[in-house]
């Protein structure tokens, strides 16, 4: 499996249609997804000492991190408007060998930085509501 570059990851928003497109926001520089299962614990006596889990059960997320600048100003409103409306979105994240994580989306973080003479970047982080599928 040859190395994948961190270069082609896109932030793509759902434009809600029949059938649903997605447009791409951003393109993030670095980025980091969590993905999350908090275990339901069986263990009982006949355990023998070892602890048990309870497959399939138990609590999921996904967080996804990221950082970088953005393909232009509309869609960068659109996204900080999403963020102070405190709005779920269909979101998706595609990663440089085709691969791409979609679900609903709540922008739970959205920070500006930029040099007096540099490019302004931003760093958001989006927090998973409902299940979240890998394509």
């Amino acid at each position: 499996m040859p190395v994948e570059s961190g270069a082609a990851f896109l932030l793509k928003l759902s434009d809600g249609g029949s059938p649903e497109t997605f447009r791409t926001l951003a393109g993030l520089r670095t980025t980091q997804v969590q993905i999350n299962a908090q275990p339901v614990v069986v263990t009982h006596k006949g355990s023998g000492g070892w602890r048990e889990l309870l497959g399939g059960a138990g609590v999921r997320s996904v967080s996804i991190s990221g950082a970088g600048v953005f393909t232009g100003s509309a869609a960068e409103m659109q996204l900080k408007a999403r963020a102070l409306a405190g709005a779920l979105d269909r979101f998706e994240v595609t990663f440089e060998g085709g691969e791409r994580l979609r679900g609903r989306f709540l922008v739970t973080r959205l920070d500006y930085a930029g040099d007096f003479n540099g490019e302004r970047t931003y760093a958001l982080t989006l927090e998973s509501s409902g299940p979240v599928e890998a394509l």
